[in-house]
């Protein structure tokens, strides 16, 4: 087996079968133990931390390489060498082009190696947008890898833990404004399944809120699973700067800011941060003013859709709610700017 895809590995570690991995993903990177297998594929696109203007060249790489008919991936696949390995199975995801190799590309080489061998791997591509999503996607590797009983087990094990980190919401309390950066340079607020946790543990989204599928009322207690957002935006400026201005009953602004860049570690989302505080937008909020921040390693939690959202759910919880006790040991997170200005 070959996993394209750092979510779908994480789910196979949780599965207890990892020893059945061939290859890996440039960005499998947990659970740990995985060093010595063969990395297939590369990202084409290039951060540089010491660059002042490093997430917004980035960005400028992936808009040039997806423009136009002659569309580029943002990743390479050695096909060769993933011809060499000759897996049967093959995970893989057609969510989103920026995150990983796309289903196209993966398809291909299975076809290649059908070629070469006379027998196709399968090719599963897990799509999910959604947080209930990424737990039917526990069961789907289970499947996959006959592995169905034990994939029943630990999704029953995160369902508890999920739902027993729901009963430190304060359900009755005022409602915190919460603005999820997922990339500071132009900023993105956060879509898919972060605006569900956010909403569940007891905040807002506005830029990017959730909304009820059609049919299934207004989505909420029981029926949460079916409110949904949409992808990750872009949004200006004079958006973030108008719900601030907003009031109502003598309240209102942005409450608490969460700094999550997609990919980035937490010592890059910390750079990122302290690029922000330059900005007068930014530094004039009032949760930046209130110190009412936080800085989250983005490579691994909130826009990596595996289990480990059950542990950014916990730690959502327990910041938004003032509830410690829920905040996962070794949650890779920082309190605050303080540390962050005076580096």
């Amino acid at each position: 087996m070959v996993s394209l895809l750092p979510s779908a590995t994480e789910i196979v570690g949780l599965l207890g079968a990892q020893d059945r991995l061939v290859g890996r993903s440039h960005e499998c990177d947990w659970p740990a133990g995985l060093e010595h297998l063969p990395v297939l594929t590369g990202q084409k696109t290039n951060y540089e931390p010491s660059s002042p203007n490093a997430s917004r060249e980035v960005d400028r790489q992936v808009r040039e390489a997806l423009a136009g008919d002659d569309a580029a991936s943002l990743y390479h696949l050695d096909t060769e060498r993933l011809r060499e390995l000759r897996p049967d199975l093959i995970l893989t995801q057609d969510l989103c082009e920026v995150c990983s190799i796309d289903l196209n590309t993966v398809r291909g080489a299975a076809r290649q190696i059908a070629e070469k061998t006379g027998s196709e791997p399968e090719v599963v591509s897990l799509n999910p947008d959604t947080f209930e999503a990424v737990f039917d996607d526990i069961l789907t590797v289970g499947a996959a890898l006959g592995l169905t009983d034990r994939a029943e087990r630990v999704l029953v094990e995160l369902r508890e833990r999920y739902y027993r980190a729901c009963d430190f919401v304060t359900t009755f309390g005022p409602i915190q404004t919460v603005l999820f950066l997922e990339w500071t340079d132009p900023v993105f607020c956060a879509g898919h399944w972060t605006p569900q946790l956010i909403e569940r543990a007891g905040g807002s989204h506005p830029l990017n809120p959730t909304e009820p599928v059609p049919g299934s009322g207004q989505g909420i207690g029981p029926q949460q699973a079916y409110r949904k957002a949409g992808k990750s935006v872009q949004v200006p400026i004079e958006a973030i700067e108008a719900v601030e201005r907003a009031t109502e009953s003598g309240a209102g602004g942005w409450e608490r800011v969460i700094i999550c860049p997609c990919g980035l570690t937490l010592e890059q989302a910390r750079a990122e941060a302290h690029k922000l505080l330059s900005q007068p937008w930014f530094s004039a909020l009032q949760a930046v003013q209130r110190d009412n921040v936080a800085i989250v390693d983005g490579n691994q939690m909130f826009n990596r859709p595996g289990p480990r959202l059950v542990d950014a759910f916990e730690w959502l919880v327990g910041w938004l709610n003032d509830r410690p006790e829920s905040i996962p040991v070794g949650f890779p997170w920082q309190c605050g700017l303080r540390a962050a200005s005076s580096e």
